[in-house]
């Protein structure tokens, strides 16, 4: 089956429900009959303070000081040069992908706790020290992002790349990883280089599951205008090639998973600079069937560039508009217009969300970080800012 989770609540501060969308269950064993939330206990600027964790790149977990020594003389630790961009959440802890789009980063992998009074948590290399080395196409050399499925196994799209914001350097072939969470151990690696072309720039990654329980991943290649299939117990491979309409340039190719309570999948997808949303059904993807397949969802709102941000495991689907931090939610069950987006929060000034997922405490995260100041070099001494909270909506005065 498909992940899923149970009704999505929209809650405001004083815990009034303003809503309730999809249903399922969910991953987090900690949360089995109840529902993901969105919400507050108090109407104030941080209801949840508690839940609110900082990340940093000056907050790393090493196994001695003098290892760390080494790390920052030979200049492979750069603090201010380590962002978070994208996480999956399992219980009280935190799976996070650390990009190595500039040197100085040392490890691309990495976990942090989620635990009450714990706000600056350090982030430790996940599972190990060992999988982390840069050159060894063994070991992982940029993860880009990271998908947790329903049988606990974590999926690691490594790009091969690094200094790709500074002077890109290919150390290996691109590849997904996958590790069992359960005891720390890669049970599988998948060498992509059979369905990338030299244009390929692999972004994101999502996991699905077949009604018969078969597991397939999806990654986005937007250089390629592609989606690639991977079928993991067939051992087989696909390339979707989207029609040139979907990309009016090939800049970020977004896509999310929603599912039904019937098992049914749809991948959703959409480039940035695209007025439009488009989507292609599990069950043609699993086959490689592409011609004739994709749908035309509709006119994005307002004729803005949107940022998709993720699903909840059902069939509600989180955006942004660029620039913008205010986060919507739109139930894929109704029709794509303005009127059927919903609010779920409101921007702050610095930073922007990369991410909303499911997972710890049953509420709806969302993963923010200047990471446009980042990528500007305009961060400062202290790096990225980065903060990983439940998505909150205040209450109007």
């Amino acid at each position: 089956m498909p992940l899923k989770l149970t009704l999505l609540h929209l809650l405001c501060a004083v815990g009034v429900v303003l809503g309730e969308y999809s249903s399922g269950s969910s991953t987090d064993e900690s949360s089995a009959g109840s529902s993901n939330t969105i919400g507050g206990s108090k109407c104030d600027k941080n209801p949840l303070g508690d839940l609110t964790f900082q990340l940093s790149g000056s907050s790393l977990h090493w196994p001695c000081d003098s290892t760390k020594n080494i790390y920052v003389q030979s200049g492979r630790y750069v603090p201010r040069n380590v962002i978070v961009t994208r996480a999956q959440l399992q219980r009280d802890s935190a799976f996070v992908a650390l990009p190595r789009y500039k040197q100085g980063v040392p490890f691309t992998l990495g976990k942090v706790n989620l635990k009450k009074g714990e706000c600056l948590t350090k982030i430790a290399p996940y599972p190990c020290w060992a999988i982390q080395e840069e050159g060894n196409c063994q070991a992982l050399q940029s993860v880009v992002d990271i998908a947790v499925d329903q049988n606990g196994l974590l999926w690691a799209l490594d790009v091969g790349i690094v200094n790709t914001l500074e002077q890109p350097i290919r150390r290996c072939s691109p590849k997904i990883v996958a590790i069992n969470t359960a005891n720390n151990k890669v049970v599988k690696s998948i060498d992509l280089s059979d369905l990338v072309t030299s244009e390929s720039r692999l972004q994101f990654i999502v996991v699905d599951y077949s009604k018969d329980n078969k597991p397939f991943v999806y990654v986005a290649d937007a250089g390629a205008r592609a989606i690639l299939v991977y079928d993991i117990t067939g051992n087989k491979s696909y390339r979707i090639v989207l029609p040139k309409a979907t990309a009016p340039t090939n800049d970020v190719l977004y896509v999310a998973l929603t599912a039904k309570a019937d098992g049914t999948s749809t991948l959703f997808f959409s480039y940035l600079s695209s007025p439009r949303l488009y989507s292609i059904k599990g069950e043609y993807l699993r086959v490689g069937q592409g011609a004739g397949s994709i749908i035309d969802v509709g006119p994005k709102p307002y004729g803005k560039q949107a940022v998709l941000l993720g699903a909840d495991g059902g069939t509600s689907l989180f955006f942004r508009y660029k620039g913008e931090n205010d986060i919507y939610l739109w139930d894929s069950e109704t029709c794509f217009k303005a009127a059927n987006l919903q609010e779920v929060q409101r921007g702050g000034d610095c930073r922007l969300s990369t991410q909303v997922l499911p997972g710890h405490k049953r509420f709806m995260w969302a993963l923010e970080s200047n990471f446009h100041d980042f990528i500007a070099d305009k961060t400062g001494c202290n790096g990225a800012s980065i903060v990983l909270h439940p998505v909150v909506r205040e209450c109007d005065d």
